[in-house]
């Protein structure tokens, strides 16, 4: 008996060994969990800098491009997102019906891999999608309002767009959405809706000057559109932005670039960040810049301007603008500078990249009131810092129609 349990202890000690051995080489001699996409580590930084300088005036800190304090990634859940399915399915939100991923896009990327354009509209203002995701190639998830009789002519533009322009049918997931009291008569399968067939060749069913919303006066919820679209998105950054603003050709691939290098950020993790991307408006009948090159030609010359400098110029009022003019136009997105909203910049409504942990709008706000983003940016703003990479920029055409009701 005793030579047994001695025979025991000694195999419950190897066990225990062996155990522990395996936890050593687990946790202690395999490298540190990874935090980029696609599961790399970020090299450590060595850079030596000097400390930050002011510059600009207040609520602006600056630090070279080169530098960094090698610390670890601000994201370190991104290896480890979920990527869900683009299953059809209803919800009520407030007073809305929402039909999420009632259209879903053909493809869809994994959510580290990828960026989602979150956006919304009518169907009028659909025609908008097809240049936007053609400059995009990405997920774009888009909320359409379309009560009572515009649902049918919402689905007739849809079908329309998937089928004659197929980076619409590759990219773009659309979520219908409308009052409770003002439901579509009929709400077919989605299958149904995929398998219907429409004509090139006819007038595209968004040129309709009739619609249910003018008729019955009905607002736009502009951030219920915006606040659907963005809990919609199926990857780990979004980009919230508007249907008639043009991103950069090849922002996504450059944006997870600048992820897999050092951060270069002053502001130590766990600190949240944004990252914010000027925006601007170019001349009614000539084609949006394709590289920041071109458009630093374009403000040169005066065909392009910031985004509404005359309609509200401290809307967008950006930080460092100069700084971001002069520095060098490279086939990469970098940060240049880090800001807060601060004054003078605190009436600031920036557009940027971010992720689920962001504030959503405040769906009391509207376009009409012209405070529809400013609650949303408030809460951004308190704790928030702002790096702004050069190379990704929206531009916005000035209007050759009348502008959306929003």
């Amino acid at each position: 008996m005793v030579g047994w349990r001695r025979s025991a202890l000694v195999r419950g000690s190897f066990l225990l060994n062996v155990v522990f051995g395996l936890y050593v080489a687990v946790h202690v001699a395999a490298p540190p969990r990874l935090v980029s996409p696609r599961g790399r580590r970020s090299p450590s930084c060595t850079t030596t800098s000097p400390p930050p300088a002011r510059a600009g005036g207040r609520g602006l800190t600056m630090r070279p491009r080169g530098a960094c304090r090698g610390r670890e990634k601000v994201y370190p859940d991104l290896h480890t997102c979920h990527t869900p399915t683009l299953a059809p399915r209803p919800a009520l939100h407030g007073d809305h019906w929402v039909l999420y991923n009632y259209v879903p896009a053909d493809t869809q990327p994994a959510c580290n891999e990828s960026v989602t354009y979150t956006t919304h509209a009518d169907f009028t203002f659909l025609d908008n999608l097809v240049p936007l995701v053609e400059r995009w190639r990405g997920p774009v998830s888009a909320a359409v309002f379309a009560p009572g009789g515009d649902f049918n002519a919402t689905l007739a533009t849809i079908t329309f767009l998937r089928a004659c322009r197929g980076l619409v049918a590759d990219h773009v997931t659309f979520h219908l959405f409308f009052p409770a009291e003002h439901m579509p008569s009929h709400v077919p399968l989605t299958a149904h809706v995929l398998a219907g067939r429409t004509s090139c060749s006819t007038p595209p069913p968004y040129l309709a000057t009739h619609t249910y919303k003018r008729a019955h006066n009905l607002t736009y919820p502009v951030n219920v559109a915006r606040n659907i679209a963005r809990r919609a998105a199926a990857t780990y950054f979004v980009l919230a932005s508007d249907v008639e603003l043009y991103p950069s050709r090849g922002f996504i691939p450059f944006f997870m670039d600048m992820l897999k290098r050092q951060d270069a950020s002053p502001a130590p993790a766990p600190t949240r960040r944004v990252y914010v991307l000027p925006i601007f408006e170019v001349k009614s009948g000539l084609r949006p810049p394709a590289s920041k090159l071109a458009l630093a030609r374009m403000l040169k010359r005066g065909a392009a301007i910031p985004f509404h400098k005359f309609v509200c110029p401290q809307c967008h009022k950006v930080p460092g603008m100069r700084e971001w003019a002069d520095s060098n136009a490279t086939e990469s997105v970098n940060v240049v500078m880090v800001a807060k909203r601060h004054p003078p910049f605190h009436h600031w409504e920036p557009i940027y990249v971010g992720t689920h942990l962001e504030p959503l709008y405040d769906e009391r706000l509207s376009w009409e009131g012209r405070s529809d983003k400013m609650t949303q940016v408030s809460l951004l703003a308190a704790s928030r810092a702002s790096p702004r990479p050069p190379a990704g920029f929206a531009s916005s055409l000035l209007p050759g129609k009348p502008k959306p009701p929003w």
